[in-house]
């Protein structure tokens, strides 16, 4: 790891420009649920999901152009003040000041996919859709995922490219909000799961089985309690 990167104006205009999205994401998803009587926790999931939709689609997004279209986030620096945001978290990960390849195509995926699906999922929530539970499985597997590709080749090579140290540039940049993305992606998935297994045990649906072993347990069920005692 590097040694501790300094945090200035920009640091704090960055953060502050994140606590905005955050904020934008409480109004569009009370926004979303508004009327519905939606509980406390759909609310916040609804709050994360919506915040998740705008952070891909207009922060990373403007990562992915700038390293697509226009030669890289230090050529945009001296017109986009966004291109100076990222510039900022290349403190706590250089490979974001580098249009790493890797960091690039999992950005695709991101904005391209991640996005969307997550708006979608708001839908479907305010919608009181039981296919948000299929489609929010999609999103975090795709968010789990995407932040191991990001930082396992960092880890399994030193480290290289991250900040050690510093409050701003490690614990909030780095290991705060790259966590969020994968403590509420796995409790959402755990959430999902728990929906999905309920209502299959209550239909009485399950897995199919051979031929031979549905046989069998019909000839379990048909056998008189006595006999079995026997």
């Amino acid at each position: 790891m590097s040694s501790a990167p300094v945090a200035d104006g920009t640091s704090l205009v960055a953060n502050l420009f994140v606590a905005f999205l955050v904020a934008l994401g409480i109004g569009l998803g009370n926004y979303a649920l508004h009327g519905t009587g939606a509980s406390g926790k759909m609310r916040f999931i609804a709050i994360w999901l919506s915040f998740d939709a705008i952070c891909h689609l207009t922060l990373e997004a403007s990562f992915l152009f700038h390293s697509l279209y226009d030669g890289g986030v230090k050529n945009a620096v001296h017109y986009s003040p966004l291109a100076k945001l990222w510039m900022d978290y290349a403190k706590a990960d250089a490979r974001w000041a580098t249009d790493d390849p890797t960091v690039v195509a999992i950005e695709i995926l991101t904005v391209l996919g991640a996005g969307p699906i997550a708006a979608y999922c708001v839908w479907l929530i305010s919608r009181n859709s039981p296919a948000y539970h299929y489609w929010v499985i999609v999103l975090c597997t795709g968010e789990i995922y995407g932040g191991g590709m990001t930082f396992l080749p960092e880890w399994t090579t030193g480290n290289k490219n991250l900040a050690g140290s510093g409050f701003v540039h490690f614990w909030i940049e780095l290991v705060f909000m790259n966590l969020a993305w994968v403590f509420i992606p796995g409790w959402l998935m755990y959430e999902s799961w728990a929906a999905i297994s309920s209502a299959l045990q209550i239909s009485g649906a399950g897995l199919p089985l051979p031929k031979g072993a549905a046989a069998s347990q019909r000839a379990v069920k048909n056998v008189p309690k006595r006999a079995k005692a026997n």
